[in-house]
């Protein structure tokens, strides 16, 4: 049986490994015993799997598959980050990135190789867009990095976090990152709760309001200005879903609790970091359950951005301290390695030519 043939179970969540299993005749309880050996012990050999009949094994081996990418590099910063860059079987590469901190350690996941967005500060944007992951790929990621990191189900868990913030917007890939987090939560899975999972998006409305109705996970959203005249030059699709539009559905999705939706704000000088931008902004997010996350900009080759400076950060941070509006300063992690927000880049073949046509602009600059 040719390869193309064969059902990745790595596509599958546990609902969709039962039916999988049932359709062989086999009980659904199978599901689970192979989730634990992949996702609890790390084992992607059927023939690993001693509690299974030899039968079911050899179907197995002659009808599935656990396909993951191949480990193209592997670079550690000087702060303790860590970037994968991995290739699919098609040949395109993403990247994945393991941030550790005291107490906790989180996991940076793409979704897409490149990005159907086109945010103007974002090196992901500037690379193009090649297609969407499979659930497969996307929950790869997380084992590669629980392998290299030596988590498994007897070892201290070093992956507390999964952040969908890596290449892509999640939300344009709904089906299988829904399926990948639910992997993720699940307890034959990798057990995680699910304010220890956060997507973040740019703001696909529609999306999210189906996202609180499917897999409620943390929220944070990609903000970066406080009025739809800048936003729709930082983040376009804010030309189809503008500020009040999604922060509607913000306050719809984090419900009358208290849970808060994480606005990410970069800090472009002279862009979007001024003292008239903070207090727009304060005023904007009132009556938002809201954290808002100052991201220092990282620069990347081409851009024409710069980072607002220290003093100017620490001035926009305390306009919304002071008016009440709960804010940290991410500290930059990995930008050594090109791992910081905003830097992933990957290898792939760009669909869109929006590469070519971002070189092309860059080279007339030049001239």
């Amino acid at each position: 049986m040719t390869d193309t043939l064969t059902t990745n179970l790595l596509d599958l969540d546990r609902a969709g490994l039962v039916g999988f299993f049932s359709a062989r005749g086999e009980k659904a309880f199978r599901a689970t015993q192979v989730m634990k050996w992949v996702y609890g012990q790390g084992v992607t050999d059927f023939e690993q799997m001693t509690n299974i009949s030899k039968a079911l094994r050899a179907d197995l081996q002659a009808t599935a598959k656990l396909a993951m990418p191949r480990v193209v590099s592997d670079n550690l910063s000087d702060d303790g980050s860590r970037k994968w860059l991995l290739q699919m079987a098609d040949g395109n590469c993403i990247e994945t990135v393991f941030i550790p901190e005291a107490g906790r350690g989180t996991l940076c996941v793409s979704s897409q190789v490149g990005c159907m967005l086109n945010c103007s500060f974002c090196s992901t944007a500037t690379q193009g867009f090649n297609r969407n992951l499979t659930t497969g790929e996307i929950i790869a990621q997380l084992w590669i990095a629980a392998r290299d990191l030596g988590q498994t189900a007897d070892a201290e868990r070093r992956i507390s976090n999964v952040v969908m913030m890596g290449m892509g917007e999640p939300l344009l890939n709904y089906d299988n990152v829904v399926r990948a987090m639910g992997i993720m939560l699940d307890d034959y899975g990798y057990g995680l709760s699910k304010r220890r999972i956060t997507l973040s998006t740019a703001g696909v409305v529609p999306a999210l309001k189906q996202l609180r109705k499917d897999c409620d996970v943390s929220l944070a959203v990609s903000l970066h200005a406080p009025d739809d005249l800048l936003r729709d030059q930082l983040v376009p699709l804010n030309r189809k879903y503008p500020i009040q539009e999604l922060l509607d559905a913000c306050k719809d999705y984090v419900g009358e609790g208290r849970r808060r939706v994480t606005f990410e704000y970069v800090m472009l000088a002279g862009v979007n970091d001024s003292d008239a931008h903070a207090r727009q902004l304060v005023r904007c997010l009132e009556g938002v359950p809201a954290k808002v996350n100052l991201i220092p900009f990282n620069p990347f080759p081409e851009t024409r951005y710069q980072r607002s400076s220290n003093n100017r950060i620490h001035r926009f941070f305390d306009i919304l301290n002071g008016a009440g509006v709960v804010t940290i300063t991410r500290k930059t992690r990995g930008d050594d390695i090109d791992a910081a927000c905003g830097q992933l880049a990957g290898e792939f073949h760009d669909r869109t030519r929006r590469r070519e046509r971002t070189q092309n602009i860059s080279g007339m600059a030049s001239q």
